[in-house]
């Protein structure tokens, strides 16, 4: 019953689920980031499953729960919804089930998520969760209660250590601090891959025009982003990949240009642009191209951002960052010749 690439079936309710769905191995978290520890998890899931002949499921939520109980303290995600459903079919997952985590999901007992949600919905066999797993009404039951409860309702439950990566311990807690710090590598050790900004196009401000290098804006972002600075960062766009460096900040040296996510091109090419436009854009009409999805992997910090005496002192210090910018890819690309 394993499933096959692209295969993953998204619930987004118990209602949906067919008649007779089932037997499952489940894995229940919000999987924010869907990082190596995330990942050797459902590796244990699918291959459960499979041994079983069981269906793997990942049970996840939205909105996260800290966004539902504590809005003011929430924390921002590495990825939006869509993202994480598309890493969690990566996976090999034959189902993810995305409960609506609201009042009345909150406030269910343990016993009463068990069966509402692990036996009657689910018809789980196995369960496997985090060390640090917990569930049910003030998060007041863990992976000691859910074995108790696996032996009453027939489910076994397996406890999975922390993963670790060269001494440091994976968490989605752990990668937002990372990235907060604009701890590019680490975030990135963590991930298993680049910790990467899903947004779309903003219109441009001037900055990129004044100073004679093709840029990107992008969109207002509600989810995490890195400190403010400088980075060296690859933009996908339209099935093109660019070199890039990439200013997170309030750009100082222009009064009055306001917080935003701009990004200076190194190996630019014109595709499908419209040469008037003051910053690149793909596509046509310019509401198309605003919708445009992007995706801006942040790869090395270079430097905090600081105010610059003038846009001709802003200039060179982008041509000695576009310099730092070109060595690494530079220096990327001969390692991945070598090996």
């Amino acid at each position: 019953m394993s499933a096959q690439p692209g295969s993953t079936r998204i619930f987004r309710s118990i209602g949906q689920l067919p008649a007779g769905f089932g037997p499952t191995v489940v894995a229940i978290g919000n999987f924010d980031g869907v990082h190596l520890g995330h990942r050797e998890i459902l590796s244990s899931v699918v291959a459960d499953a499979k041994a079983r002949n069981a269906l793997a499921v990942a049970v996840t939520f939205d909105p996260h729960p800290e966004q539902f109980l504590r809005p003011d303290h929430a924390p921002q995600l590495i990825t939006p919804l869509d993202e994480r459903l598309r890493l969690l079919a990566e996976t090999g997952v034959d189902a993810v089930m995305v409960l609506r985590f609201d009042a009345a999901l909150a406030g269910l007992a343990p016993r009463e998520f068990v069966e509402k949600i692990l036996v009657a919905a689910l018809n789980t066999k196995s369960i496997h969760e985090g060390e640090n797993f917990r569930f049910g009404r003030g998060a007041t039951a863990g992976v000691q209660e859910l074995a108790v409860f696996g032996r009453e309702f027939g489910f076994e439950v397996s406890a999975h250590q922390a993963v670790q990566v060269r001494g440091l311990e994976v968490s989605s807690s752990a990668i937002r601090a990372l990235v907060c710090a604009g701890d590019m590598r680490r975030a990135r050790w963590m991930l298993g891959r680049p910790f990467t900004v899903l947004s779309t196009q903003a219109r441009g401000r001037g900055v990129g025009t004044r100073l004679l290098v093709p840029t990107v804006n992008l969109a207002a972002y509600n989810g995490l982003l890195p400190a403010i600075g400088v980075y060296v960062t690859r933009l996908r766009v339209a099935g093109h990949d660019f070199d890039a460096v990439t200013n997170v900040g309030n750009r100082p040296t222009f009064e009055g240009v306001g917080f935003g996510v701009e990004t200076h091109i190194l190996n630019f090419e014109p595709v499908e642009l419209c040469p008037t436009d003051e910053d690149l854009q793909v596509g046509s009409p310019i509401e198309k191209r605003e919708n445009t999805p992007l995706e801006l992997e942040f790869l090395l910090r270079l430097r905090e951002e600081r105010k610059f005496p003038s846009p001709e002192a802003l200039k060179a210090q982008i041509t000695r960052d576009v310099a730092r910018a070109k060595r690494y890819f530079q220096l990327k690309h001969r390692s991945m010749r070598i090996t």
